[in-house]
């Protein structure tokens, strides 16, 4: 099984905390959605022993096209590729996109899943972000949203300054009372070329601290432990039958094809990403060109990639896994590396899968950095 990732680079207004490529002119949007198709025809024959499982509209903020271009784009897919019989079609959406005759014409149409980007009920914490919602609307949108999809997912963003224990319990609460079957939680990250990091160089923010940040995600965790929610990924939580199929695939590893400037694209030995540029996606489309670079993987990248992924879900890295697919020597540098990590209590075996525990699951990136190599391959 494999997916279809298709980014739209556009969005209203620019958060402060995102590094994600996109463009808050509308100019090109018309002529984007052409070239996006014709990339996906252009790919067709990219995946032409596979069914395709899941679409995934991503972005920027894919809730801002019109309900007729999301359904040629989806067409498109279905034209040019084997896509199985219900395949998991989700769309990331922004409180103020989803109107109730907003919400109606996607239940109309083939979107069967919504990831909501509330990241938070406070009104304090959207002014922050410089988020294009309030409170208000994160609310309404949900209590929309719930009459007419099943399958809902939320972000949540936690470690904010100032944001004490108390107000970010009222967040996982809220959000509970909605009954969602999913949540992606994440903490607040400082990245380069953001306002976020100019406003906390200028002393305008305070700088979110790890531990408070720590704090925040265990909260998380057991609140949501309570709840019935199955912790599959370090920042995933899905009740039984609701996990993402399209994230899971690129956790486990499946083959997907990215779609748009800057999108990811993985066959299972290499990885290629379109450029980040509108105008030059669109020129290079306009040629028939696919406007990207390839990297082959390594025995050592991949490697690194499954030890990476694997220790983030509940999955974790099978022992089985790694002497069949890279050798007794990954294997043996596997099991040296991760002794100090369980005489810590950080990493356990259960059974012939390497796993983190509860302890170790927030300083799992951390863990797996150490646990990567950089010469064994032969």
């Amino acid at each position: 099984m494999s997916g279809i990732y298709i980014h739209i680079p556009f969005c209203k207004q620019a958060c402060h905390y995102c590094d994600f490529h996109f463009s808050t002119s509308m100019k090109k949007k018309d002529e984007m959605v052409l070239a996006l198709a014709k990339e996906i025809a252009l790919r067709k024959n990219e995946f032409e022993n596979d069914e395709v499982e899941t679409i995934y509209f991503g972005g920027g903020t894919p809730s801002i096209l019109a309900i007729e271009d999301l359904r040629f784009l989806i067409d498109e897919v279905f034209k040019n590729f084997n896509v199985v019989e219900n395949p998991e079609i989700t769309i990331e959406a922004n409180p103020d996109d989803l109107s109730n005759e907003r919400i109606l014409e996607l239940s109309n149409n083939q979107v069967n899943r919504l990831s909501i980007g509330i990241q938070s009920f406070f009104e304090d914490d959207l002014k922050l972000m410089n988020r294009a919602h309030n409170a208000d609307e994160a609310k309404k949108c949900l209590e929309l949203a719930i009459q007419y999809f099943d399958n809902i997912s939320i972000d949540l963003i936690y470690g904010m300054p100032n944001m004490s224990n108390e107000k970010w319990l009222q967040n996982i609460e809220t959000a509970l009372s909605f009954n969602i079957p999913h949540i992606s939680s994440y903490a607040l990250t400082v990245e380069p070329r953001t306002a976020l990091k100019k406003l906390i160089e200028t002393g305008k923010i305070n700088e979110p601290k790890d531990e408070v940040a720590q704090e925040h995600f265990q909260i998380l965790v057991d609140k949501l432990f309570e709840s019935g929610f199955i912790h599959y990924e370090l920042s995933n939580f899905g009740k039984e039958n609701y996990f993402s199929k399209n994230n899971s695939a690129y956790w486990l590893g499946k083959k997907y094809i990215g779609i748009g400037p800057s999108a990811h694209s993985f066959d299972g030995i290499s990885r290629s990403w379109n450029i980040p540029n509108n105008s030059l996606y669109l020129k290079a489309i306009a040629e028939n060109k696919l406007p990207s670079e390839t990297e082959i993987l390594s025995k050592n990248d991949r490697y690194n990639e499954y030890v990476m992924t694997g220790l983030r879900t509940i999955w974790g890295i099978s022992l089985d896994k790694i002497e069949n697919e890279f050798g007794t020597d990954f294997l043996e540098y596997l099991l040296k590396q991760s002794e100090k990590f369980i005489a810590d209590e950080l990493l356990y075996f259960d059974e012939k899968i390497l796993k983190a525990t509860q302890k170790g699951k927030f300083l799992c990136d951390g863990i797996a950095s150490d646990l990567f190599l950089l010469n064994l391959e032969k």
